[in-house]
């Protein structure tokens, strides 16, 4: 049995997110991914993915793995897969991997970036979400560095999730802006179900006054999502990169990574 890892980029609007489901009408990109590999090798092929990402979220960078008896040739599995999988996923390479590699609990951070548009533009409403109304950056930038005070983010993850625990460690969180671009980016070991879209959602608040920073380390210290205010919409969010040990970044094709940030 060998183990191979294979990186991803896909456009998450027409899919309900990463996770196969049982529900036969729900089409997802792991499901997609296996059973378009699963066809082109002859054998059933199941693949664990880095993290869950939800139903409209995007990934310009995304790991997961999978085994197989055949001794594959990588480069000529990657054409193949582009040639016959839905046009919304793209394998950006294929490789052999240690036997024991894990993609998703073998990476060390991961790092999500929300994109904002404040003019209509009807070029990018699947990746961006526009804002109309004014919003003071330097509030939200000092809300955003409140948030490594806190471990513990149960105020920002979906309900009911199923997750054993809150804990999150931060490793940056930032607000940019670039002409009528505003962009949230945030790193951490790892992130709970819609977490970075109610962080966000949050801040959005804060910018436009109708929340304070104070009102949001209420929300954490009450650990009740129910307090907290709106998610943000998953259009706007990219996972970007997952950092991992040396061994397996060697392997991974980062330079396609960020191609889109020009065009949003």
């Amino acid at each position: 049995m060998a183990r191979y890892l294979i990186q991803l980029a896909y456009k998450g609007t027409n899919f309900n997110g990463w996770q196969r489901q049982t529900h036969a009408k729900a089409i997802t990109i792991q499901g997609s991914l296996e059973h378009s590999m699963s066809l082109l090798l002859s054998e059933k092929i199941q693949t664990i993915g880095a993290g869950r990402t939800d139903t409209g979220v995007h990934a310009s960078f995304y790991v997961a793995h999978f085994d197989t008896e055949q001794n594959l040739d990588p480069n000529r599995l990657t054409y193949k897969l582009n040639s016959f999988i839905n046009k919304d996923i793209a394998v950006i390479n294929i490789k052999k991997a240690p036997d024991k590699f894990h993609a998703r609990y073998d990476a060390l951070s991961r790092t999500y970036k929300y994109f904002i548009h404040t003019h209509p533009n009807p070029f990018i409403k699947e990746f961006s979400h526009y804002i109309h109304y004014p919003l003071d950056l330097d509030k939200m930038q000092k809300a955003t560095q409140a948030l490594f005070d806190y471990k513990d983010f149960k105020a920002f993850s979906k309900a009911h999730s199923g997750t054993k625990h809150y804990l999150v460690e931060l490793h940056d969180a930032h607000w940019t802006q670039e002409n009528d671009k505003i962009i949230f980016t945030i790193s951490a070991n790892r992130f709970l179900r819609n977490m970075v879209r109610a962080i966000v959602g949050t801040m959005l608040e804060i910018g436009r006054g109708k929340l304070t920073i104070d009102e949001m380390r209420m929300f954490l210290e009450a650990r009740n999502r129910r307090l907290s205010t709106f998610t943000a919409p998953a259009n706007g969010l990219f996972l970007t990169d997952i950092k991992y040990p040396q061994q397996i970044e060697s392997l991974l094709d980062k330079k396609l990574k960020f191609f889109y940030d020009e065009h949003i």
